[in-house]
């Protein structure tokens, strides 16, 4: 019987957001520095066996049993398997695991749409490439089905790795490694620390209210798109600490994009960040809810964790693979 399981990282972006949207980049250049980490979704595909009275069956937070795919709830899932060769000739099953919740920022849509597809390629007995893979995911969910956002999320699940991932005027995307020594890496992962609020969002109503008043933003967005390059010379061969100080400055310019970007609860868990010795943090995602990500120095995190002692903190580690098939059972 045919199954795949596909592993696919969230991702934690610390520089350049909302300069990846093509209302923005394509007449200014966008770029992001992002990390996929070692928290995944999870798609498991196979074929339905056919001794059961309905053809589909998706498990995601619902479990459907449905008999043609144009019953199916799942947004993603309804779009992507006519466009990827199935359809109710044949029924198959879908399951969705997640190590963390949705809408909280980590980029857990795209992270889903990409695992999806490379399973779905994969059932087929087709390969894709991470480039390749990217692309359909952002072609999925922002043509497909219409759903506002940048397309930095699809691009770190696809590729994994800590990048600066450049979009280019002329609609081209081009990822470029950091390439961090062992050493230098662990420095900067064991500075890092990743809290989840309790909250979760939609996110692309505020992307919808961001697109909309890009132009009034250009000299926020411009520098925050400049600080992208300045963050990664600093990660290659500077202080560490800078890198935190410049997440405290690019949070305060995020938040300046659009006022549903922080809350009152988000503002009160960075103040008792930083007061606890955290140099800079942002909330992660479009804003609103969900995961903040600190820089904290040697020495501070035990003051910071005893500081956010109500939250549940989540370790950081970079992923190096970005989205594979950890099981192909295909017959």
């Amino acid at each position: 019987m045919s199954f795949v399981v596909t592993k696919t990282p969230f991702r934690v972006s610390f520089f350049g957001g909302g300069t990846d949207y093509p209302a923005w980049y394509l007449a200014n250049g966008g770029a992001v520095l992002s990390s996929a980490i070692r928290q995944y979704c999870y798609i498991t595909c196979r074929y339905f066996p056919p001794y059961f009275p309905h053809m589909h069956r998706i498990v995601w937070s619902h479990i459907e049993v449905v008999q043609s795919i144009g019953e199916i709830l799942h947004p993603a899932v309804r779009a992507a398997l006519p466009v990827y060769g199935f359809d109710d000739r044949r029924g198959v099953e879908i399951h969705h695991q997640g190590d963390l919740p949705a809408r909280t920022g980590i980029g857990s849509s795209s992270s889903f749409a990409v695992g999806l597809i490379q399973a779905l390629k994969a059932m087929r007995g087709e390969a894709i490439g991470k480039h390749e893979l990217a692309l359909a995911a952002i072609d999925l969910e922002r043509n497909v089905l219409g759903e506002a956002g940048g397309y930095q999320d699809q691009v770190a699940a696809a590729y994994g790795g800590l990048n600066v991932i450049r979009f280019n005027t002329d609609g081209s995307i081009r990822v470029e490694p950091l390439g961090l020594s062992a050493e230098r890496q662990a420095a900067l992962e064991g500075r890092l620390m990743l809290f989840y609020t309790g909250m979760n969002r939609f996110s692309a109503e505020l992307a919808r209210k961001i697109i909309g008043n890009m132009e009034a933003k250009n000299d926020r967005l411009r520098r925050m798109h400049a600080m992208v390059d300045e963050a990664a010379a600093i990660l290659r061969h500077g202080d560490l600490d800078d890198f935190g100080r410049m997440l405290d400055e690019t949070w305060r310019l995020k938040r300046g994009l659009e006022s549903g970007i922080t809350t009152s609860v988000v503002d009160e868990v960075y103040e008792k960040a930083m007061a606890a010795g955290a140099l800079g943090g942002k909330l992660l995602g479009a804003g609103g809810a969900g995961f903040m990500v600190f820089y904290v120095p040697e020495g501070a995190a035990d003051a910071v964790r005893r500081a956010l002692g109500s939250l549940i903190h989540v370790p950081f580690e970079i992923d190096e693979e970005g989205a594979r098939a950890i099981e192909d059972g295909r017959a």
